[in-house]
């Protein structure tokens, strides 16, 4: 575990590090795109974030390469899965900043992805045989393989790369899944001594360093995005860890710890099943892009094309500020990825399944009170940010001279004028003057009657 931990906040300290220097690089490559409709952010943020990151992920490769037990994982490994990952990693990581600086075809993108998939195949990284429920271990044809390790690849990368719409969402969703998905790993290596296992629990631990060095500069407010070079990069990553797992971890092998091939099969289905086409580990960006490909296909235009139907545009419209939404998308990754790494230990437990059932209707809750924000207690509001703050009351003004201005322009203007806020103008009624505050929140937008 030391030894993890190590390269995970290496690959950490490199990302945060680097990505400093790379925003002022984008800066000076051009790489500021204007704000488009479908943006949230107010002011034009640099790109090309995924250098960083992809400058972390070189740096953790390369320091559990010289450690005593993750350097077997480069010697022991039969197909040499890290400089697979490494090669599929860098050329997605060249077409996304070619597409962060000048842009790319969505057509191109996709065989981009598809030519990075078909290169970490070639060099062994495959899916070989999946578990099924009931019938045991199933080979697969070296063409089926192929397949269906190109397909998972291409769509864990979309996923991603679609939920990339908020500061830090996309970051922080992939770093919870990254979590889940190392748990599962570790404990099929260290817990059931399965070798094969070891290859995804460095990727993991790789990719948590990644999105937890670059997550500080991509909060709200964000100085920088990671763009497609660093979205479709994570994807990537993400994607090669379940491939290995899922395709490479024989049954068999499990099977001696819990009594048969079959048995092993049913046990382990609730985390073998996602993590072969990862609808639990990121499932909110699958549930995303499910949706956006079948809206944008019902309205007439290409699965590719960019608008603001995503989840997280949905968040914001129903009333939720920017760092809720993405608290709300963090919480249910966090709910469905653990939880399902949970089950596949305690699947019988009944208690279990109720904390789930009571966790989920909390989530449901946050969703339908968007307009709800929590106030501190008055002891506790000087270590609170002041928007958790109870405001003061205004004082009521008792003067003959402030009652005849709260008569000529209404109470709430003297209020407003107590309080420091910019006042009403005469001439409008107290009820006018409270419904229709809105519209004058400066007095020289105020045309004078004629």
């Amino acid at each position: 575990m030391r030894e993890y931990l190590l390269t995970l906040c290496v690959t950490a300290a490199v990302t945060y590090l680097l990505t400093g220097p790379v925003r002022k690089f984008a800066i000076v490559a051009g790489a500021v795109p204007e704000i488009r409709a479908r943006d949230v952010h107010r002011e034009p943020t640099p790109r090309l974030g995924g250098i960083a990151m992809f400058g972390g992920l070189c740096a953790g490769l390369l320091v559990a390469a010289h450690l005593t037990n993750l350097g077997k994982v480069f010697v022991l490994s039969n197909s040499n899965e890290p400089r697979a990952l490494l090669s599929g990693a860098g050329l997605i990581w060249l077409l996304g900043v070619l597409d962060d600086k000048w842009g790319v075809d969505a057509l191109v993108k996709l065989g981009g992805q598809m030519i990075a998939a078909g290169v970490m195949v070639l060099q062994g990284l495959t899916i070989l045989w999946i578990p099924v429920p009931g019938v045991g271990t199933v080979v697969l044809d070296p063409m089926v393989g192929t397949l269906l390790t190109v397909a998972l690849v291409v769509i864990t990368i979309n996923a991603v790369n679609f939920v990339d719409g908020l500061d830090g969402l996309a970051s922080g969703m992939v770093g919870i899944a990254a979590a889940a998905f190392f748990l599962y790993a570790y404990r099929l290596w260290f817990g059931h001594n399965v070798e094969a296992a070891a290859p995804a629990t460095l990727f993991a631990a790789i990719l948590i360093g990644m999105c937890v060095g670059f997550l500080p500069h991509n909060m709200h407010p964000a100085r920088i995005f990671m763009g497609d070079s660093g979205s479709m990069l994570i994807g990537l990553v993400l994607a090669a860890g379940a491939i290995s797992i899922t395709g490479q971890v024989d049954p068999d092998v499990l099977g001696t710890f819990t009594g048969g091939e079959r048995a092993i099969v049913h046990a382990t289905v609730p985390v073998y099943i996602p993590l072969l086409l990862p609808l639990t580990i990121i499932a909110v960006p699958i549930a995303d892009l499910l949706l956006a490909i079948v809206r944008r296909t019902w309205n007439g235009q290409s699965p590719f094309a960019a608008d603001r139907g995503h989840l997280h545009h949905r968040l914001l419209e129903i009333g939720h500020s920017h760092s809720r939404a993405v608290l709300i998308m963090y919480f249910w990754s966090a709910l469905i990825a653990f939880g399902t790494v949970a089950y596949s230990v305690h699947s019988a437990s009944v208690w279990f399944v109720l904390l789930i059932v009571a966790l989920s209707a909390v989530g449901l809750v946050l969703l339908l009170l968007p307009r709800f924000k929590p106030r501190a207690p008055r002891w506790a509001e000087a270590f609170v940010p002041p928007r958790y703050r109870r405001r003061a009351v205004a004082p009521v003004a008792t003067t003959a001279a402030t009652a005849g201005t709260a008569v000529a322009g209404g109470t709430a203007g003297s209020a407003e004028e107590e309080s420091g806020r910019e006042p009403v103008p005469a001439g409008l009624s107290g009820a006018t003057a409270v419904g229709d505050r809105s519209r004058f929140t400066h007095p020289r937008r105020i045309s004078s009657p004629r």
